[in-house]
């Protein structure tokens, strides 16, 4: 079967110059289209039609021949049908002639593959690239705008409205004359969205460059009733910062998709490494993230070797792997010795809805307490609390104690609700709100000893686990009050009724300390430099 493709390409675009031979995304624009039609297993040639010496020399160097348009054919006047049947050579019988514009250079040659295959099969004599994008449009009629609707409906629910969008024309051969290229059995064919943009505008081209450099990401990610799940919700809310939506792996030995709670990102489960290594070999990932905590050598190793060309970013790694990342962001710690290791509360990412709250005011008296021990509670830091708080002496205040995803015994925790001074609420979603309502805090040395700091609530905490110890940021010199790793009942009770009679003035100076840092600019300085390195 023979396939001719033609691509015209003029010099005298008049709204972008010399819009054909721009280097769009490291490669002129007339680029992609002969490069989708070199790669397609059904065109068999290619010529591309030109009045330009620098297309003709770009269609050289990769190995397609021209047309050299002549000048009657180079009008704005002059329609693409005239054009094409010029450019196919008579002396050769085609079975098909594929319009391919050079505009469309977000199109793929496994979507154009698709469309000629689709054409062939279904004996069409032309197939036109649109996108069906149905909307509530309006229409003139006797000088007036009416509705081109008769019931106004959610998108979804409204009829098919097939658009053009110039990326391809598949026709039979004997239906390209040269007033036209539609024969009798025509169809359009659907192109993803994405690869339907058609240059026209300098907005088009921004639009391009960002859909040409846009990035393949994955997210590793692992949380459960010992590690925590805080690396869960970080890895959320870095899902979130990215123009695509990234894949989201998880190991079904360590991390139980609840713990993700409600979210439409796309949640991959694997099991084990050597199953998450061979997706990544097939994915081909361009940024790949890592939040499982410490990483060996031959973990980075194995992954360098199955994504070459990924830049490969690690949170909380103090690995010896965290060598061969490109990039390691550690919020907990405070120095380092490698130039691809930040560290430091200014690398933090905090929560979105955080960024909306302002520090809470530093009322005359306490009254309100938040304790939270984040998503897993390992250390029952939360039972010991609310055995703590239930006596007597404690009625006078009320306290509100949020229980985490991958919290255990959650129900028998649930029953100290009965008190009235006492509040027990499970994997809520609106945790600033409730911290913001309260005046002091007690929680351990993780991501929820952050959202506290970036509020100004002067707060006792205590640390989880031999990790969270070396954590530096959760301390006295930030304004917290640290009590070390698993102190005895006596110490907290005593801690807290410290906090809990407090003067307003050295609760005013613990916010002030807890506020020096900017915990709010930490998502911006992250993204920043994976974007850029």
């Amino acid at each position: 079967m023979k396939i001719l493709a033609v691509i015209p390409a003029r010099a005298g675009s008049r709204g972008i110059p010399n819009k054909n031979i721009r280097i769009i995304g490291g490669h002129p624009l007339i680029y992609y289209s002969i490069s989708n039609a070199k790669r397609s297993r059904f065109i068999t040639d290619i010529i591309v039609s030109t009045d330009s010496d620098a297309v003709k020399i770009i269609a050289g160097q990769m190995g397609v021949g021209c047309r050299w348009r002549d000048e009657r054919l180079c009008g704005d006047e002059v329609t693409l049908d005239e054009v094409i049947y010029d450019a196919v050579p008579k002396d050769v019988k085609w079975d098909y002639v594929i319009t391919l514009q050079p505009t469309s250079p977000t199109l793929t040659p496994e979507t154009l593959d698709a469309a000629i295959g689709y054409c062939i099969d279904n004996g069409l004599d032309t197939l036109i690239s649109a996108i069906n994008a149905p909307h509530l449009s309006w229409g003139e009629k006797d000088g007036k705008k009416v509705p081109n609707y008769t019931k106004r409906l959610n998108r979804q629910y409204l009829p098919p409205c097939y658009l053009e969008t110039g990326a391809f024309v598949i026709s039979k051969a004997s239906a390209v004359t040269v007033s036209g290229r539609i024969g009798e059995k025509v169809d359009v064919y659907e192109v993803p969205e994405e690869e339907a943009v058609d240059v026209d505008t300098f907005s088009d081209l921004q639009t391009v460059v960002s859909l040409l450099d846009r990035k393949k990401v994955a997210i590793y990610v692992n949380g459960n009733n010992t590690r925590g799940i805080g690396h869960i919700y970080r890895a959320l809310e870095i899902a979130d910062e990215f123009f695509v939506k990234p894949d989201i792996y998880y190991d079904v030995n360590q991390t139980d998709i609840s713990f993700f709670g409600r979210t439409t990102h796309i949640l991959i489960p694997v099991n084990g490494i050597a199953d998450l290594f061979e997706r990544c070999r097939k994915e081909q990932y361009t940024v790949f993230i890592n939040d499982i905590l410490t990483t060996t050598i031959d973990y980075m190793i194995a992954l360098r070797n199955v994504l070459p060309k990924a830049k490969i970013i690690n949170f909380e790694d103090d690995g010896e792997g965290s060598l061969k990342a490109d990039l390691v962001f550690n919020a907990l710690y405070e120095k380092s010795d490698y130039p691809n290791v930040y560290v430091g509360p200014k690398y933090y990412i905090a929560g979105k809805t955080f960024l909306f709250y302002e520090p809470i005011e530093i009322r005359e008296k306490v009254s309100n307490v938040f304790i939270s021990f984040g998503g897993a509670d390992p250390q029952n830091y939360s039972d010991r609390i609310l055995k703590i708080i239930s006596k007597e002496e404690f009625s006078g205040y009320h306290f509100t104690v949020v229980l985490g995803r991958a919290k255990k015994n959650v129900q028998s925790l649930l029953e100290y609700n009965a008190r009235p001074n006492i509040s027990v609420l499970y994997d809520v979603q609106n945790m600033p709100e409730l911290m913001s309502s309260c005046d002091v805090a007690v929680t351990s040395r993780g991501r929820t000893g952050y959202e506290l700091a970036l509020l100004g609530i002067p707060s006792i905490a205590m640390a989880q686990n031999g990790r969270e110890e070396k954590h530096g940021f959760v301390c006295h010199e930030n304004g917290f009050s640290y009590i070390g790793l698993n102190p005895g009942d006596d110490v907290i009770e005593a801690t807290l009724k410290m906090y809990l009679t407090m003067s307003k003035e050295s609760r005013a100076h613990y916010q002030e300390l807890l506020l020096k840092n900017d915990l709010r600019g930490g998502r911006k300085r992250v993204m920043s430099l994976i974007g850029n390195s």
